[in-house]
């Protein structure tokens, strides 16, 4: 098949080439994690807490009702601030496998495969963008770039159930939005995305404020955008208002300011209105058009600090006490800076090539039409990679923009080096040059980097391990002999422990309930004698510890005497009575004895193994 055949089959059949690269990666990924798929390994806390709203839906809690009546129970259950948009594929898998597969089986295999389709979405909204602005032909160079996007792709892994990988599709068909020489359509791709993805979640609502101020500095460019800023507008407030109205649970009826509440939904609907209006106003010049936007900016953020002052903070609207206690010691919510070097590299490496590919293709687009777009995707590429300043879970959303820019720059220097007339060139000089511009090389050198220390690399190990450990479900099942109970653990076990056992837990890393983590943290860190107080607010009648989980650390480095700090050491009070467990438990578990005394342990007793 000749060159040029090869050429128009690509790109005549680049959808269909799509899904089929699609269902490679999709069977890979299965054939990968079969094992994990069979064991329900839902290794993220949220993955945990989706099943467990899901499970609530297909029970026949009520649509608008997202609390979690199996956390803290005695209390009213947890506050839930997520929506029902990505139970419903999860959903829908359960019930379509269901019969053929039993309920169990169900589950498993539904949290298997419903994170592969948003991936499909991202695939072709990166098809698209590529073949908009790099070449028809581009699409199969943009997919295999994204495969090397290793942060992102783990969003779409098997069991990664949350709705991350959704966010990430919408903001992937934001980005063919931008680039869409259609500008009803790309306007109408823009604004139903970001309503949609705002509508999941606030996560990615710099990004989806980015993205209309493109819009709007491309009209502000050109008056000819003005049909691209009309129909973004419209499409803007009418999702939103929509995807409020359908979705919207009954807590988020209130003005918060961590989900899409009356609060977000007014500034949106409130800046679709303003931008459709503005493109009705016939201004020639560049410098009124500009002068008309950044008043009716300022108008949005003036309404938004006047009515809603309460959301100038934190979007979370947590207490100081819990911010410090708990919410700080995110991992993932610290600046890239403040990793380590061997972390930051190889998620970082990436959004500087594409800002660079996305900057060469916008001069070498700058007398066609193609550069205005080319521009936009350059100043999305550089916002997402500012933004893991902020925060470095910012990682995935910036490799995958970073993908459009990185494609230009590999179709630019990888042929140069294929019409070389050395073999050298032509073989290793396109392998190097396409090791580079795709960022895979930082990956091939994180080896050859220093390795951590010998004491910190111990540590780590063994609380990796007692993560690990902890969260297996065959670890989790023995505790199913005990007749049902509410159990005081901690944080991050909660969700976990709901999902895999029929007993109740107390807490959850959820910002909206508060009190009940302050309680978790304060009965671990305070002394013993303050412990079953709390307890007993919380009706818990057992008490399940995980001595290296990452979480407990925190326990020990604000108070060794704690209350964990001495269970740690092996100093167990007597109203804890031991409840015996499998030999090789990581767990410990004690009954609660509310009738006994207080009596003084006078000696530690050896510490628990590791």
């Amino acid at each position: 098949m000749s060159d040029l055949r090869i050429e128009r089959e690509l790109d005549r059949r680049w959808l269909a080439g799509m899904l089929v690269f699609w269902l490679g990666v999709v069977a890979w990924y299965v054939w990968q994690r079969q094992g994990n798929i069979y064991w329900l390994t839902l290794g993220d806390t949220d993955d945990n807490m989706r099943l467990m709203q899901v499970r609530a839906l297909l029970a026949g809690q009520g649509w608008y009702d997202l609390r979690q009546y199996r956390l803290d129970p005695a209390l009213g259950g947890f506050d839930i601030h997520w929506s029902r948009i990505v139970d419903l594929p999860i959903a829908g898998l359960i019930l379509l496998l269901k019969p053929f597969l039993g309920t169990a089986q169900a589950e498993k295999w539904a949290c298997g495969l419903a994170p592969l389709l948003p991936l499909a979405v991202t695939m072709t909204g990166l098809c698209l963008t590529a073949r908009r602005l790099v070449a028809p032909q581009a699409w199969l160079l943009a997919l295999i770039i994204l495969m090397g996007c290793t942060s992102t792709m783990l969003m779409y892994a098997p069991l990664r159930i949350d709705h991350h990988g959704w966010q990430l599709a919408c903001l992937a068909l934001t980005v063919a939005g931008l680039a869409d020489r259609e500008r009803a359509r790309g306007g109408a791709t823009v604004g139903l995305s970001s309503a949609l993805s705002l509508s999941i979640g606030l996560e990615l609502l710099p990004y989806c404020a980015m993205a209309g101020a493109i819009i709007a500095l491309r009209w502000v460019w050109d008056r000819g955008d003005a049909r691209r800023m009309q129909v973004y507008g419209l499409s803007l407030a009418g999702g939103t208002a929509l995807g409020f109205a359908l979705f919207a649970s009954n807590a988020n009826q209130a003005l918060r300011c961590d989900a899409l509440t009356p609060v977000w939904l007014s500034v949106m609907v409130a800046a679709g209105a303003l931008l459709f209006a503005l493109s009705l106003v016939n201004a020639g010049n560049r410098w009124i058009r500009l002068a008309l936007a950044a008043v009716a900016g300022g108008a949005i953020v003036a309404g938004f600090v006047l009515l809603f002052p309460q959301c100038l903070g934190r979007p979370e609207g947590v207490s100081d006490e819990l911010a410090r206690t708990w919410l700080n010691n995110v991992r993932e919510a610290r600046p890239i800076y403040k990793h380590a070097f061997k972390t930051g590299f190889p998620i970082a490496a990436l959004p500087v090539i594409g800002i660079l590919g996305a900057l060469v293709a916008t001069w070498r687009a700058r007398r066609s039409e193609a550069a205005v777009a080319w521009a936009a995707i350059a100043l999305f590429t550089a916002f997402a990679a500012a933004m893991l300043l902020w925060q470095i879970r910012a990682g995935p959303a910036a490799q995958m923009l970073s993908v459009p820019g990185a494609t230009a720059l590999a179709w630019i220097v990888v042929p140069w080096f294929l019409r070389r007339s050395s073999m050298l060139l032509r073989v290793f000089g396109s392998a190097l040059a396409f090791l580079i511009v795709s960022g895979l090389f930082a990956g091939l050198v994180l080896p050859w980097l220093p390795a951590e220390k010998g004491k910190a690399k111990a540590g780590t190990d063994r609380v990796g391990k007692a993560n690990a450990a902890c969260a297996r479900v065959t670890s989790l099942r023995p505790l199913n002999a005990i007749p049902k109970a509410v159990m005081f653990t901690h944080v991050d076990m909660g969700p976990r422990l709901i999902v895999v056992t029929h007993h109740d837990g107390i807490a959850g890393p959820y910002h909206r309930n508060g009190a009940a983590i302050l309680d978790v943290h304060h009965a671990f860190t305070g002394p013993a004698s303050g412990f079953r107080p709390i307890a007993a607010r919380h009706k818990a009648q057992y008490l399940l510890i995980c001595p290296d989980m990452s979480e407990t650390t925190v326990y020990r480095s604000r108070s060794q005497n704690g209350f964990f700090g001495q269970l740690y050491r092996g100093r167990v009070p007597n109203w804890l009575e031991s409840v015996p467990l499998p030999e090789k438990s990581p767990f410990k578990l004690w009954r609660i004895r509310y009738d006994l005394p207080d009596v003084p342990v006078s000696a530690p007793k050896a510490p628990p193994r590791r």
